[in-house]
């Protein structure tokens, strides 16, 4: 198969790919050179309706499906993701920009979800509590929650739908998905996956086309459960505010601004491939890359002069290239808002080291950047980047690191590297984010609950805790025994 196998041009709606009901379309454009790869239907209020009625008509019979067929087929779903990993890579390099390696990788670690959810289902466990009188028993019981509106971002369009689909399924409820608007075709290919592994119609169901009127129809209706949502804080907040209505259980994975602090007695080179890895990953377009690194004095200059000769040597460029580290960055407000960020540190006296412009290649293609001299008062120390911008602070005390790095209103994930057992465990008391990768910059596993504090958002995605967002809990009590 070719990746426009998988390139589905359709919403998929009570198990039928349909158009609009008004016909219209969107175009959808490949970041490379913003030519037209192909279009989707501009879905609203009608369609998401319908799609959220096929969930609800479904959810009882899927609902009641035995523990392991559920299981059989998320494992169906695995196999179909990994069967056809290299063409659902290339389809999401086409739509989006990574590079493919980065692709592959994001196809893999959603299969990884996908079977992981398959497992923990079987051990999604109710209690019996004693009780506090005779003749009683106690019974604490998990339910799946219904329908599930979930509504994903553009810089991880399959892993970040697998991270909500994958436990939703596992335990029995329904799904009515909206992928974003510049990156859909990863997220319809979910549909026809689904349809591959066997799930009956309406149980996944994905809608494209007007974020605020499917989101509106989602959150207005009460059939819809149970919200989830990854993107930036702002619109978030909007979420929660619309689920109030309906009282709806909600999850969010919003915005960061991780810090990266590398102390005197790191290993330069690892803490170096940390940094590599997290701030570049993506052209720094993810939600947990190194926004702030903080390096202590004694190993500032030394630290620079390595992030610049590695940054130097990165290859930029279209992602179905081979060697390619960055591609290009998702559309042309994207580049504005870097350049923003570029313009405002060098007028407060941040130093570019490396790149700070739009790279030769033209498009929304920016280059590499590191600037030194970063303080607090640039925006980049409090809003997030989501760029390949490297800032670069000096500090000289570990008191100071962790008070600079919980310094803002976000807190999802954050790194350090240090080679002293003792501080590794001050700095997991001290740092207040959701996630603390200690001497690594790559720290997402299936095996772990991903998810942030403060602004960053509500709930966890992956390990153990990641099931309970998808289920109510009910007690019985049980007299007369």
């Amino acid at each position: 198969m070719a990746f426009q196998d998988w390139m589905k041009q359709a919403n998929l709606i009570g198990g039928e790919w349909v158009g609009a009901d008004s016909g219209e379309t969107i175009d959808v454009t490949n970041p490379v050179d913003g030519s037209v790869i192909g279009t989707i239907p501009k879905g609203g209020k009608a369609e998401t309706e319908r799609a959220i009625s096929a969930a609800t008509e479904a959810f009882p019979g899927f609902r009641d499906m035995s523990l392991m067929d559920r299981c059989n087929l998320l494992w169906r779903l695995h196999d179909a993701l990994m069967d056809n990993q290299k063409e659902l890579a290339e389809l999401l390099t086409v739509e989006m920009g990574k590079p493919m390696a980065e692709s592959m990788g994001e196809i893999a670690i959603g299969a990884q979800y996908v079977r992981w959810f398959a497992e923990e289902a079987r051990r999604a466990k109710g209690e019996i509590v004693p009780a506090g009188v005779n003749g009683r028993r106690i019974l604490v019981t998990k339910h799946a929650i219904g329908v599930v509106g979930m509504i994903t971002p553009w810089n991880f369009p399959s892993s970040m739908l697998a991270r909500k689909v994958a436990p939703a399924l596992a335990m029995g409820c329904t799904v009515v998905a909206k992928p974003a608007t510049a990156t859909p075709y990863s997220g319809l290919a979910w549909g026809a996956l689904c349809e591959e592994a066997g799930y009956p119609k309406g149980v996944m169901n994905v809608v494209t086309g007007s974020a605020k009127d499917i989101s509106k129809a989602m959150m207005e209706s009460f059939a819809v459960r149970k919200i989830t949502f990854t993107g930036s804080t702002e619109v978030g907040k909007e979420l929660m505010r619309g689920a109030a209505d309906t009282v709806k259980k909600v999850s969010m994975e919003l915005g960061g601004n991780a810090p990266f602090v590398v102390f005197d007695d790191a290993d330069i080179d690892k803490a170096i491939d940390g940094a590599m890895v997290s701030k570049f990953r993506n052209a720094g377009q993810t939600c947990v890359c190194a926004n702030r690194i903080y390096v202590q004095a004694g190993i500032h200059d030394a630290f620079v002069a390595k992030l610049k000769a590695r940054t130097e040597a990165m290859k930029v460029g279209d992602g179905r290239e081979d060697g390619v580290e960055q591609g290009p960055m998702i559309d042309m407000d994207a580049v504005e808002k870097v350049e923003d960020f570029v313009a405002d540190a060098k007028a407060k006296g941040g130093e570019i080291v490396t790149g700070g412009d739009r790279h030769e290649k033209g498009g929304t293609f920016f280059q590499p950047t590191i600037i030194t001299g970063a303080t607090q008062d640039m925006k980049f120390a409090h809003e997030e980047i989501f760029g390949p911008i490297a800032p670069v602070f000096k500090f000289e005390t570990e008191e100071e690191a962790i008070r600079l790095a919980n310094d803002t209103v976000y807190g999802l994930a954050c790194y350090a590297y240090t080679s002293d057992l003792g501080r590794a465990f001050r700095l997991n008391e001290g740092l207040q984010y959701g996630m603390i990768g200690i001497n690594s910059g790559l720290i997402t596993t299936v095996e772990a609950p991903f998810g942030g504090v403060k602004e960053s958002g509500l709930g966890k995605e992956g390990g153990s805790q990641g099931l309970e967002d998808y289920v109510e809990t009910k007690y019985v009590c049980i007299d007369g025994i």
